[in-house]
């Protein structure tokens, strides 16, 4: 029989292993998906020679027939849409002997296995070509002859080493867990957490899951992490596996550029941009968009898309400028001006040329979106404050986009005059941020959306340096709204994570961590809504980051909102808007540390607490500051120019270090 069994996932390599006994000989298992060889690997060792004997099957999920040659196993197929699909995987074992018995392969008295399993579809993200490319069984044969060129050594080094040139970009320590409840297995810790225990080290671990999944799930050259990332058991899956534009695919992306895998936001617009002709097409032939006597300009979308230019559940008008919030953030974050140009301009455009011809001009001037809706609540209506919001964050990142590049001044100057037309947030009766234009906002309404939010996060509208009579409605809002009954949803803890975490309340948006580890998480450390998807991963990952770095409302804001919980720890590698880097280490609640890094040559305002400074730096130069930014504050190894101030006052005489570029 079996023993001893364990198994573990390594995030820091991208490696599953699994342990066991059996009569008496330990058996291990290594398993990865590598990026760079496009091959699943599974090698099968023992510590007694020929003990490991097994066998060998490739099933697929629609009843296909597998074929047996040699050491290899393969089924191909074709979907009801005409997409082919092939899977193939070799056996390569060493000692003992490997033999084909129908339709699998047995293997008797090994010393070691290797299996390669490799997979491909012919789709393509192409609408020209109607989706469709190479002949699968080509590349996956190609794929198969390429990995078994290498060992097995070879394939783990590859594989290590392109994770962690990812992986290894952050770092985060928020506390140590005492070593009993660290030694427990997964499902016990959780269910010590749900308790009330203390675990710092699994609320680390869990933001560190949330970029590996994100990695596994959003390469390029390759789909966008969906519903389910691209962990899907079944030919049902929940909502189709598809793209949800009211909130979920966005939060699958929510941790690509603060935590440092900006390359894995990519796959996200090399979508968009496959998608735009057939969204066009839906569009213009959707008789609500149509205008008399003009062309339809631009594309909408609805709540759900897929990935041949399909559109699902009803209209959600301004999702198309929710992605456009994307494709500047991946700018502000990297400071990339060739993307900024090539890809994300033109998009910003077209849609902001969408809205021109489709706001509605009120009686007094002022502009709202038509017929809206605020997921997934309320009537359908005009000036719903979601639909509001999204507009102005795009027309601001748009003109944003125009001075950057120094280009269309006078349409520039347009958007920004509409931007100032549009009806803007609203206080209702008992001091809330209103979800419509009429205040009907019920005080104990447990909604899971806070959709009206939006301009709290991921927006930049409502911050509380910038608007604070805002901020404090928007407090009294997501007070409201609670987290009970409705609210208990893997996506909406994150969220409201985030949220709180913006508004600098360190204790709620803690609270929101517990939420989602006592009543939304499985044994695996998936989220689940229920049932089953990531975005609730994906967005916790991004709400931690937001509670221990900034960068929305014009400056750096390091450790805006660190929980008593947190009182010690230190974060490596997050990102700030402008092309920066920050590390931090705090101790008792306190920053001691904080070293940011330019990595493109711009200027920044840096704030903790109610110190604010300035730096500038030159393209791959630091500054580090040591203490806690008050007047006795030391500064280290500073190229630029610093200065800080409190409370408009200047608290330290401008500190000029010349200090020639290297």
């Amino acid at each position: 029989g079996f023993t001893d069994y364990r198994r573990d996932l390594r995030l820091s390599e991208g490696i599953l292993g699994v342990e066991f006994r059996k009569d008496g000989v330990r058996h291990k298992r290594e398993v990865f998906a590598s990026w760079p060889d496009q091959v699943i690997v599974v090698r099968w060792t023992a510590e007694k020679p020929g003990a490991v004997s097994g066998t060998v099957e490739l099933k697929g999920m629609h009843k296909e027939t597998t074929t047996a040659e040699g050491n290899s196993l393969w089924f191909d197929g074709v979907l009801p849409n005409g997409m082919k699909y092939q899977a193939r995987v070799e056996v390569l074992a060493r000692g003992g002997a490997v033999e084909t018995q129908g339709a699998t392969i047995r293997l008797k008295g090994c010393d070691d296995v290797m299996l390669l399993l490799a997979a491909a579809t012919n789709y393509v993200m192409d609408a020209s070509r109607q989706y469709r490319g190479e002949d699968p069984a080509q590349k996956v044969r190609r794929q198969i002859e390429a990995a078994v060129g290498k060992s097995f050594e070879e394939l783990k080094a590859r594989h290590v080493a392109d994770h962690r040139e990812l992986f290894d970009r952050v770092e985060v320590k928020l506390g140590e867990t005492v070593a009993d409840v660290r030694a427990l297995p997964t499902d016990q810790r959780l269910a010590a957490y749900a308790k009330g225990g203390v675990d710092p080290e699994l609320e680390a671990l869990l933001f560190q899951y949330g970029r590996y999944l994100l990695m596994g799930s959003s390469r390029r050259p390759g789909l966008p992490a969906n519903l389910q990332g691209l962990w899907n058991e079944s030919n049902t899956p929940p909502w189709s596996s598809d793209y949800h534009v009211n909130i979920n695919v966005q939060m699958n992306y929510w941790p690509a550029e603060p935590t440092n895998l900006a390359e894995c936001h990519l796959p996200l617009f090399d979508l968009i941009s496959s998608q735009l002709e057939p969204w066009r097409k839906a569009t213009q032939a959707e008789k609500q968009f149509q205008i008399e006597g003009k062309s339809v300009r631009g594309w909408a979308l609805r709540t759900s898309h897929n990935i041949t230019g399909g559109l699902g559940w009803q209209w959600d008008k301004t999702a198309n400028a929710w992605y456009c919030l994307h494709l500047w953030e991946h700018y502000a974050f990297t400071q990339d001006q060739k993307f900024l140009k090539t890809v994300a301009y033109p998009i910003l455009k077209e849609i902001c040329q969408f809205w021109e011809d489709h706001l509605k001009a009120l009686p007094d001037g002022r502009l709202v979106v038509p017929n809206g809706w605020s997921p997934e609540h309320g009537p359908h209506e005009d000036g719903v404050s979601y639909n509001q919001q999204i507009v102005f964050d795009l027309f601001s990142n748009f003109v944003e986009a125009a001075d950057t590049l120094g280009v269309d001044r006078e349409y520039r100057d347009a958007i920004a005059a509409m931007r100032n037309k549009l009806v803007a947030p609203q206080i209702g009766k008992w001091g809330q941020l209103q979800e419509w234009m009429t205040d009907r906002d019920e005080p104990k309404d447990e909604h899971r959306h806070t959709s009206h939010l939006f301009a709290v996060y991921p927006g930049r509208q409502i911050s509380v340096t910038r608007t604070p009579v805002l901020a404090k409605a928007a407090v009294v809002s997501l007070e409201a709204r609670g987290t009970a009954g409705d609210s208990r949803r893997s996506w909406t803890w994150p969220w409201r994570c985030a949220m709180w975490a913006r508004l600098q309340n360190a204790e709620k948006a803690y609270e929101m961590v517990r939420g989602l580890f006592t009543y939304n998480m499985l044994p695996n450390l998936y989220a689940t809504h229920p049932p089953f998807q990531l975005d609730g991963n994906f967005g916790y990952t991004a709400g931690v980051a937001e509670m221990l770095l900034q960068s929305h409302a014009g400056e750096i804001h390091l450790l805006p909102a660190l929980p008593n919980e947190w009182k010690n720890g230190e974060v490596k590698g997050l990102c700030a808007r402008g092309g920066f880097t920050v590390d931090m280490d705090w101790k008792d609640g306190r920053l001691t540390k904080a070293v940011i890094h330019s990595t493109t040559g711009t200027n920044s305002q840096i704030r903790y607490g109610n110190t604010v400074g300035k730096i500038d730096l030159k393209r791959g130069l630091s500054v580090t500051l040591n203490e806690q930014l008050v007047p006795q504050m030391t500064i280290v190894d500073v190229r630029p120019t610093v200065f800080f101030v409190q409370d408009g006052e200047h608290i330290q005489q401008q500190a000029e270090i010349e200090i020639d570029n290297p």
